[in-house]
């Protein structure tokens, strides 16, 4: 074999084996998340009194679980590629990065907020807002976007390292920030019309679009949000 051949099998080797080793902690990064659910469920369950609000989970795979709690919604979606930050990103200054670039391959984690009523009434056409995602790379380490609460609690990928404590912290945080993010009044001219379709088809209350910033503006650093 001439080296330009073991170059190539090399480089193909290393890469393959630093992606698998990043698809295998995000995997087991949603593990430590659906845990953590679980027991704050169990925790929820002994003080809870006769069901009056709803707190429940759904496992939807290896990839996608759901927590309800009220009328909230949050859906923890793991991402089956692996993904490389992007040059232009700030994070990639630091000095965690720069030592090794390996580092910036990440697992990704989504945690997106619907309306309990959305999925109950098979509305199609309402809107979920992503609140958080979590970056995991090959060394267990973290990174989040997110709102308020969630993108604040870790902001240090070299020393944020996922485990039981901070997958709980950061479960706990996506649900302060969600039962913080009301349900508003859409703008009038948002809602002022609506087709006959919706009128004929469903009641009007079940068909047309409805999310919690529907007609307004949601930006993720949004100092009202």
């Amino acid at each position: 074999m001439n080296i330009q051949s073991q170059n190539l099998f090399n480089n193909l080797i290393n890469k393959g084996v630093l992606k698998q080793k990043v698809y295998t902690n995000t995997l087991e990064s949603m593990r430590l998340f659906k845990n953590e659910v679980l027991k704050l469920k169990d925790e929820y369950d002994k003080i809870a009194q006769d069901d009056q609000v709803v707190f429940e989970f759904t496992d939807r795979g290896d990839f996608e679980f759901e927590l309800q709690f009220a009328g909230d919604i949050l859906v923890f979606l793991m991402h089956s590629n692996v993904f490389e930050i992007p040059r232009h990103d700030a994070i990639l200054n630091t000095s965690y990065l720069k030592a090794d670039k390996t580092r910036s391959y990440c697992g990704i984690i989504h945690i997106y907020n619907f309306l309990a009523d959305s999925f109950k009434y098979d509305r199609d056409n309402d809107l979920g807002y992503l609140i958080g995602r979590i970056f995991v790379n090959h060394e267990m380490h973290f990174h989040i976007e997110g709102k308020k609460e969630i993108g604040m609690i870790y902001n240090n990928f070299e020393q944020s390292v996922l485990n039981e404590e901070s997958a709980r912290e950061i479960v706990s945080s996506a649900i302060v920030y969600t039962i913080n993010f009301d349900l508003l009044v859409p703008p009038f001219e948002a809602v002022k019309m609506v087709s006959v379709f919706d009128i004929r088809k469903h009641t009007q209350s079940l068909s047309l679009r409805t999310a919690k910033r529907l007609g307004y503006k949601y930006q993720a650093d949004s100092k009202n949000e």
